[in-house]
């Protein structure tokens, strides 16, 4: 494992650079498409938890900048995302399991600015597992559930329009609980968000 977190750090200077030396574009470019084309993705999220806390660390960052790479015409992490959607419904569920969540809940929110990782995880019924999230008795890991719960319903105005179209009845009846929780944290960020986190015809 020592030898795995090594190679995450080496992986995360080739990225990001070291600070002195700046990424090389092409190396960048190579070892995006090897993550996607060997799996690596796949098998760097479902061991998240045997990594330690660093190196998960550097792995969200290293994810968020492997995200964003275009190699040739195409963006091939977010290509291998929409090709391996139940990925976003195990990253949804590590918000279980208080060791990874926050790093889960990083790299979903690198997801969430896309809009077609946005829109499944939208539609998907992993999705009505954030009322039970935000509510959870770790503040931090409800906290981090929050900010992601709060950008799926603010990132993509069309997507989130036609989620409400489709399960209006069902959301604000979850979202209500939320607004008259027990829990004074839960009801304060609950109605701080109402507000500016649906679409504008909804107000």
């Amino acid at each position: 494992m020592e030898e795995v977190e090594k190679n995450i750090v080496a992986m995360k200077v080739m990225l990001a650079g070291d600070g002195e030396v700046e990424p090389n574009p092409d190396q960048v470019a190579q070892l995006t498409l090897e993550v996607c084309n060997e799996d690596v993705i796949a098998l760097f999220i479902h061991k998240l938890l045997i990594l330690g806390w660093e190196a998960r660390k550097n792995l969200v960052h290293c994810w968020s900048i492997m995200l964003k790479q275009k190699v040739d015409s195409t963006y091939c992490c977010v290509q291998y995302m929409e090709n391996h959607l139940e990925l976003l419904d195990f990253l949804v569920v590590c918000y279980d399991n208080k060791e990874i969540a926050t790093h889960c809940g990083g790299m979903l929110r690198e997801c969430i600015k896309l809009p077609s990782l946005a829109k499944y995880i939208l539609e998907s019924p992993s999705f009505g597992l954030f009322f039970k999230f935000v509510e959870l008795p770790n503040f931090d890991v409800a906290s981090d559930a929050f900010s992601t719960f709060k950008d799926l319903l603010t990132k993509h105005e069309s997507a989130v329009s036609q989620y409400l179209t489709n399960n209006y009845s069902e959301f604000f009846e979850q979202y209500e609980k939320l607004l008259t929780s027990p829990n004074y944290v839960t009801r304060r960020q609950s109605l701080k968000n109402f507000y500016w986190s649906l679409p504008t015809p909804l107000l």
